[in-house]
């Protein structure tokens, strides 16, 4: 006998601080007891993506970003191949993954990276939480690329903004993609790490226009200019990410009762 309700792969972005929309969304289909059966995620998605999978619920993913502050997490070191080693970020990471390895998360996490040698796509479904994780959002120039068996892993940001493609292979019927990118027309750029990210966000301008015709649902939170490495205004994004996701529910749950009617016909 075949499932009653469709299997629903979340794919959340790529975006920095704005990332911790995410964690929104994630409450946002919690209240709408809307069920995740796999998850995928590059860079911020990959963090809060894999937290979830450990069992941290939304409310305990809010307190720690709303606790969030840089200085517990960079460590700042004379650069060569980054700015930052990112040993605290892992440290962090892995005290908050409860020491787990992917495979035994639920729900299921893929973690993107890019393979900064050969320019691949790497997805982590094995492996210790926190070096997946570390690798995802070491972004090129700022953090030292994570070494990962003979690869050099940077920001799964780089090749695969909203990894749609990555929840949909992991068994999805339907896919809630999430990206929180934002593309400043007229950024102030004061610093090298303001060059970084807005190459980072000119790349994603171009990623995202296919990814938004290959999920079923698209989420965008982010409506105004909001920097990726602003760790200021958590709330607001977290609040954000919910309204976005609500703003969508009556799409996402159109799409549940659609796949149901459509198994329906075919058994008929």
């Amino acid at each position: 006998m075949g499932s009653s309700r469709p299997k629903i792969g979340l794919a959340l972005g790529s975006g920095g601080a704005r990332g911790f929309a995410h964690i929104g969304v994630l409450k946002a289909l919690e209240k709408e007891n809307i069920p995740v059966d796999y998850i995928a995620g590059s860079s911020m998605g990959a963090l809060v993506g894999s937290l979830y999978g450990v069992g941290q619920k939304p409310e305990h993913l809010e307190r720690f970003a709303t606790l969030f502050r840089r200085k517990y997490f960079v460590d700042f070191i004379v650069p060569k191949l980054g700015f930052v080693a990112g040993q605290k970020a892992k440290e962090v990471i892995r005290m908050l993954a409860k020491d787990k390895k992917l495979e035994e998360l639920s729900p299921p996490v893929a973690v993107v990276a890019t393979d900064i040698k050969n320019g691949e796509r790497v997805v982590l479904q094995s492996g210790d939480v926190a070096t997946a994780v570390r690798a995802s959002i070491a972004i090129p120039g700022i953090f030292v690329p994570e070494k990962v068996g003979d690869r050099l892993l940077v920001d799964g940001g780089v090749i695969d903004r909203v990894p749609v493609s990555v929840v949909r292979e992991m068994g999805a019927d339907i896919t809630i993609a999430v990206d929180v990118s934002y593309f400043r027309t007229e950024p102030e750029l004061h610093t090298i790490f303001d060059v970084i990210m807005q190459s980072m966000d000119i790349m994603a301008r171009e990623m995202i226009r296919v990814t938004e015709f290959d999920s079923s649902v698209m989420i965008r939170p982010i409506v105004k200019q909001s920097s990726s490495l602003d760790f200021t205004e958590v709330d607001g994004l977290i609040r954000r990410g919910e309204e976005a996701t609500m703003e969508k529910m009556k799409e996402i749950k159109s799409c549940i009762a659609n796949w149901k009617e459509n198994k329906n016909d075919i058994n008929d």
